[in-house]
């Protein structure tokens, strides 16, 4: 009976790494397609179809990139709208966060339910943008900040964490007189650090794949992030735009290329942040 249980859990791990086999191939290839044809020529794109291995292993498409003055300004544009808007999202996320775990604020039910109303139904894309341009703010980063200042379900993440975080903690800093503020900054604040940390990241990804609002809201070309940029390469063919860049030639391979320089920075930081997301989402784990 042991034997025949054991050769029945083999059987089932073997389907499960079979299974976890096919999906990982699955996800992988397109992505190892993606990366090593961007180092292939135009000419063996076009003519050999689907391949990993390129045959002649060229950076044209990457120098005409670095050579494109429009892809460096999308470039430097996403690096902007990333870091100074998950900069002013975590810091509103997280007050707001704060104050709507608090029992003695005033209004704080009709609050939390307008919070989860904007989950359940949108305004829609007209409004928000008529108010957008009423407000002055077409053709301005600030069209993309302040209608994503707050995304309710962070919001509604990291209030859970504050009001599961120890009652005794509060008392304890309040006994030594500790205010509001006080309370917030050194005591709730470094407790809540790896829940920071993990929305960090998870608007850091939402302000860098900016796209829709920003074709919506903005059409300077000095102003479209890389995702824009990114549409742009991808769809319109090389008439359109300049085919010979100080001698590199732009073909399929400028394509791929744009891919992977719009997916590094996400997975250069993926890494360094990866210790804090089972600790982040996991709130109200905090220790006596």
């Amino acid at each position: 009976m042991k034997t025949y249980t054991l050769r029945k859990a083999s059987f089932f791990d073997a389907l499960v790494y079979a299974v976890l086999t096919v999906v990982l191939l699955g996800v992988l290839l397109p992505c190892l397609y993606v990366l090593l044809s961007s180092f292939s020529t135009k000419q063996e794109m076009l003519s050999r179809g689907f391949f990993l291995i390129p045959e002649t292993w060229t950076l044209n498409a990457y120098g005409y990139l670095f050579n494109n003055h429009n892809f460096l300004t999308s470039f430097k544009n996403a690096f902007e709208i990333t870091i100074v808007g998950t900069a002013l999202s975590i810091s509103t996320t997280t007050l707001m966060a704060y104050g709507l775990s608090r029992t003695w604020l005033k209004g704080r039910k009709t609050l939390n339910i307008m919070v989860v109303f904007t989950v359940l139904f949108s305004g829609g894309i007209i409004p928000m943008y008529l108010l957008t341009s009423q407000l002055g703010l077409l053709n301005t980063y600030w069209s993309l900040f302040l209608n994503n200042l707050i995304l309710p379900f962070n919001l509604i993440v990291m209030r859970s964490f504050f009001q599961n975080t120890p009652k005794e903690l509060e008392e304890a800093a309040r006994m030594d007189g500790c205010g509001e503020w006080m309370l917030f900054f050194r005591v709730m604040l470094p407790l809540s650090m790896t829940s920071v940390a993990t929305f960090i990241v998870f608007y850091a990804v939402f302000y860098w794949n900016s796209y829709f609002q920003a074709i919506l809201f903005i059409s300077d070309s000095q102003l479209i992030p890389l995702q824009v940029f990114l549409r742009q390469i991808v769809l319109e063919s090389g008439n359109s735009l300049e085919s010979i860049s100080n001698g590199y030639e732009f073909g399929p391979p400028v394509k791929m290329a744009v891919v992977v320089m719009a997916s590094l920075p996400m997975i250069v930081m993926y890494p360094f942040f990866q210790k804090y997301f089972d600790k982040g989402m996991l709130v109200g784990s905090v220790k006596g």
